[in-house]
């Protein structure tokens, strides 16, 4: 025994604490890992805003702070003698400068030049609309407040209004403003096409509208594509209809695309070229406390308040109302102008489980988006509507699409609503929630809200405008045909 070697004590404390070292890290990793793996607690929806407390979702209260604050042009430089070479130099700039080659080397901001128009075409017209918005007897030929429809249709001063903020002051940051016309990637055209229509008379109206179209169609960035990276708000059917065939090259910001030619003539509008954008809702928004507090008091099945007699696609009101009439747990109500039809229209839909939304005069309806923000579930009865954001956004998820032909069948939209399980309109209603921040317009412009969605939209378009604006550089003049959006086949709810 006596020649047996034993390891020292000094020798064997490395080893031990190697040992304890290893376990230790087993032991953490473990936790680690459990901790991933464990489900995390449910947490109630964050509000739509990123910061309510700072947002302004008002229309008017929103311009009042715009207007009343000082706002000085920034320095944009006027376009090079030779725009196109200097277009032609960024691009390559920007594709052979990365060393990878890729063009852009990662998802990079649109970059839009907003242009310096006479304060005739923007701000003097807003404030047209500001002093003289409280005369809420100036109706138009339906019945509607002429103020009310401006303010549902004002996307194109929420969208200029976020672009030419202070860049400290703005929370986008997928779309940056530019002040040399050469770095832009898009051209927005800030006309308050709206607000002229309704608040000047016929003739002025048509004045201002061939000067505008002449300021812009002078432009070096609009001959240089004929206006096709150039963004137009037209979001009222009427805006700027006497000149728009001058302009049909351009991106249109739209409420929808009535196909049948009553609002846009043939080969004016069409997905691949034009943004859809959702009306500015009418009522105040039911976030995730108010869809728990009202989900229990919603004992109305069906749901509408509005002009039950409408043109074109919105002839079918009449038929829904004449089906519908005296059902039990469906209110059809005859809308009311103001504050009182407002109130009364906000009341029904929170009390409501689902929000009938037939066409109108378009096959669009500010009242989709009421609807939406109200924590209702909007069913659609308008076969050729389309939507905001869709190639973003799944409206399967918040809402019931039903063909004209089974609505107005005597009975069928009744037992189809009825039929439908209580776990999916509860999980829809949740959805509501969640979607909901998707169409409130406000000041700053929050990500996911809808300026941050409508430029998301563009910027998957750009590749393309851009295809059209180099083909048109270098293709012979009338050496074929090009197919417009008449050979598109409209759109259709109902399976094929």
């Amino acid at each position: 025994m006596a020649g047996k070697q034993f390891p020292s004590l000094a020798h064997a404390r490395p080893a031990s604490s190697r040992c304890l070292l290893a376990v230790g890290a087993l032991l953490l990793l473990s936790a680690v890992y459990f901790l991933l793996l464990s489900p995390s607690p449910q947490r109630p929806f964050p509000s739509p805003l990123s910061n309510p407390s700072a947002a302004t979702t008002s229309f008017v209260a929103s311009l009042d702070r715009f207007l009343d604050s000082p706002h000085h042009p920034d320095a944009s430089s006027a376009a090079p003698a030779d725009l196109d070479a200097a277009i032609r130099r960024e691009e390559e700039a920007r594709l052979y400068g990365d060393p990878g080659g890729a063009w852009p080397a990662a998802p990079a901001p649109l970059r839009v030049y907003v242009y310096e128009m006479p304060r005739k075409f923007t701000y003097d017209l807003l404030r047209l609309f500001r002093d003289s918005y409280r005369q809420t007897d100036n109706l138009t030929s339906n019945g509607s407040p002429v103020h009310r429809l401006i303010e549902q249709h004002s996307i194109d001063y929420w969208l200029w209004a976020d672009l030419i903020a202070p860049e400290t002051q703005r929370l986008l940051k997928n779309v940056i403003r530019v002040q040399r016309q050469e770095e832009a990637d898009i051209f927005y055209v800030p006309f308050s096409t709206t607000i002229s229509y309704f608040l000047l008379e016929k003739q002025e109206c048509k004045a201002l509208y061939r000067e505008a179209l002449k300021w812009v169609t002078d432009q070096p960035a609009w001959k240089r594509s004929e206006g096709r990276d150039h963004i137009i708000p037209v979001h009222h059917p009427w805006s700027f209809k006497s000149v728009r065939r001058f302009v049909k090259k351009a991106v249109w910001l739209l409420p929808d695309m009535d196909s049948t030619g009553n609002w846009y003539k043939p080969g004016q509008v069409y997905l691949e070229k034009d943004v859809i954008l959702p009306y500015v809702p009418n009522v105040d928004l039911c976030d995730y406390r108010c869809v728990s507090e009202t989900q229990s008091k919603r004992s109305t099945l069906l749901f509408f308040r509005g002009r039950l007699k409408r043109n074109a696609g919105g002839k079918i009101r009449s038929n829904l109302v004449t089906v519908l009439k005296n059902v039990e747990g469906i209110v059809i109500e005859e809308g009311t102008a103001g504050v009182e039809g407002k109130v009364a229209a906000q009341n029904g839909m929170r009390k409501s489980l689902f929000c009938l939304n037939p066409a109108g005069d378009t096959p669009s309806s500010a009242r989709l988006f009421d609807a939406i923000v109200s924590g209702c579930i909007p069913v659609i009865v308008s076969d050729e509507l389309e939507l905001p954001f869709e190639g973003i956004l799944d409206y399967r998820k918040i809402a019931l699409f039903v063909s004209s032909n089974d609505a107005v069948q005597p009975g069928w939209l009744v037992k189809y609503l009825r039929g439908i399980d209580t776990k999916i309109v509860k999980e829809m209603q949740s959805n509501l929630v969640k979607y909901s921040r998707h169409f409130i317009y406000s000041s700053p412009a929050q990500p996911l809200g809808p300026e941050d969605l409508t430029w998301r939209m563009i910027a998957g378009k750009l590749v393309n405008i851009k295809l059209h604006i180099q083909r048109s550089h270098r293709v012979v003049r009338e050496s074929r045909s090009v197919c417009t959006c008449e050979c598109r086949v409209g759109n259709i709810t109902r399976l094929l």
